[in-house]
């Protein structure tokens, strides 16, 4: 397989072990677990934002996944069928909260923060404001255009692959990255993040991620 893509070599190494979990090897569908489920939660917890709503989604896709695995019938790659549960189990889950009045984002901003500050205080506090309101701008977009949003830049999916997933034209995938963008850096250019003075490299490059930031020319 060495003339073959990344890409093409992950879905050949899926369908290999869907068809052997399909044969009744139980190895088999651990193996997929194992293989997806990172990506899983981090989707499930972008959309529905909450970390505990988002263990539970990837449990419940996975199990969906293991109970209709002798219905799949391989039209599309396993990673597409699974994508495509997640994100409508999170959007669900996220339209709950918001009738519930919980929604929040605050596992989110927290996990992010953990992350990328390393233990610095001082950064904390700066990115804990800046993801809050990144992400406060990322849930204002429609929901189909957040979920594009999340599959292409925090997923890291190529336009093609989120077109599968939310069964649209890569072409309508394109428009919603260049409008999300547009909606995107008007919702994070405050006056203060207008004058003309230096940001840390950490709060360039998280606002960069997203095409928001480009340095002031004195």
């Amino acid at each position: 397989m060495s003339h073959l893509t990344a890409a093409q070599r992950e879905a050949a190494t899926a369908n290999a072990l869907v068809d052997a979990a399909r044969g009744g090897d139980p190895r088999a569908f651990d193996a997929l677990v194992t293989r997806y489920r990172k990506r899983i939660f981090a989707l499930a917890l972008h959309i529905s934002g909450s970390a505990s709503e988002a263990d539970d989604i990837t449990q419940d896709v996975f199990l969906k996944a293991y109970r209709a695995l002798p219905q799949f019938e391989g039209r599309s790659q396993f990673f597409t069928w699974v994508y495509r549960m997640t994100v409508n189990r999170a959007l669900n889950a996220k339209r709950d909260r918001l009738r519930r009045g919980e929604d929040s984002i605050e596992d989110i901003v927290e996990l992010a923060v953990q992350v990328d500050s390393r233990t610095n205080p001082a950064k904390a506090t700066e990115l804990r404001e800046t993801y809050a309101r990144l992400l406060r701008a990322l849930d204002g977009l429609p929901a189909e255009m957040r979920t594009t949003v999340i599959l292409v830049s925090l997923q890291g999916m190529s336009h093609g692959e989120v077109a599968v997933v939310q069964d649209v034209s890569e072409g309508t995938i394109a428009w919603r990255m260049h409008e999300a963008r547009r909606r995107l850096m008007e919702s994070m250019a405050p006056a203060k993040l207008q004058r003309k003075r230096d940001v840390s490299a950490e709060l360039a490059r998280a606002l960069g991620e997203y095409g928001l930031w480009v340095p002031l020319k004195n």
